[in-house]
């Protein structure tokens, strides 16, 4: 079992490095599944301007580091998205990223880890529609980490009962994939 955890962040000085970090560590806890990083910002991703729709790919895409996305994205059973929240929304570069995609996710379970004002409970709601475009199963495990009050600068100071709700979270990514794959 594969879990990628898929840092959906590309901004200079992001927040998210430091969330990922603290959410592998949890990660390491485990013995039920193997949890990996992909973080976006890796594969240089332009934006997507190519006339052929992804599906139509198969699988199979011209551009290298859109194939290495697919191909780290395609090797995991579910995930979990850490996302950040932009303007009430999802963030622009990591929407991008999953609209170059075709079915690579598909039919695989993802709980989210948002952060932002409010915990960036918006960019979660915005994103639950676009995962069913996607035939992906959006769980209804979140973990919602404030900016003003769980992190200093760009260092996650999550409180106390969140690693918690990050274990239960993973519990249910795990079973879900684990009941998809059967």
């Amino acid at each position: 079992m594969r879990i990628g955890i898929v840092l959906g962040s590309v901004r200079e000085g992001r927040k998210g490095t430091s969330a990922a970090a603290w959410l592998m560590g949890i990660a390491a806890e485990r013995t039920d599944a193997e949890f990996v990083l992909i973080d976006l910002a890796d594969y240089d991703l332009p934006v997507l301007t190519d006339e052929t729709v992804p599906f139509d790919y198969e699988g199979t895409y011209p551009q290298p580091n859109v194939q290495a996305w697919a191909d780290a994205l395609k090797a995991c059973d579910g995930y979990v998205w850490l996302t950040p929240e932009y303007n009430h929304g999802v963030p622009g570069g990591f929407k991008n990223a999953v609209d170059y995609l075709g079915m690579e996710m598909a039919f695989k379970p993802v709980a989210f880890v948002s952060y932002g004002f409010e915990g960036g409970v918006r960019a979660v709601e915005a994103w639950r529609p676009i995962l069913a475009a996607m035939h992906l199963w959006g769980l209804r495990n979140q973990v919602a980490l404030d900016n003003a009050t769980e992190f200093d600068g760009n260092q996650v100071r999550p409180a106390e009962r969140r690693a918690g709700a990050v274990r239960h979270l993973y519990d249910a990514v795990v079973l879900a994939a684990t009941k998809l794959q059967s």
